[in-house]
């Protein structure tokens, strides 16, 4: 199973890359796969480093907000396990 996490496009740059942002996590990325056009602020799903697929803003934060969620969920539990809280 592969989780993708919504990207945002932060700078187009040559050959057909982009710079994205995944929760604060910077990294190039290949726009080669990508049916359609990409702007800045454009949000996209990653697959293996190629940008696969855009998705509405609207659909991105929702889904960063479940991740976020999780993580703090994850974060927690793992206090309980290692404090025995």
């Amino acid at each position: 199973m592969c989780l993708s996490i919504p990207s945002k496009v932060e700078q187009i740059l040559e050959d057909n890359f982009a710079v994205v942002d995944t929760m604060g996590v910077k990294r190039k990325v290949s726009l080669d796969l990508m049916p359609e056009p990409v702007e800045i602020g454009d949000y996209v799903l990653i697959h293996v480093g190629y940008a696969m697929t855009k998705m509405s803003e609207e659909d991105a934060l929702e889904s960063l907000k479940i991740y976020e969620e999780i993580i703090k969920t994850l974060e927690k539990d793992e206090k309980r396990e290692i404090f025995g809280e």
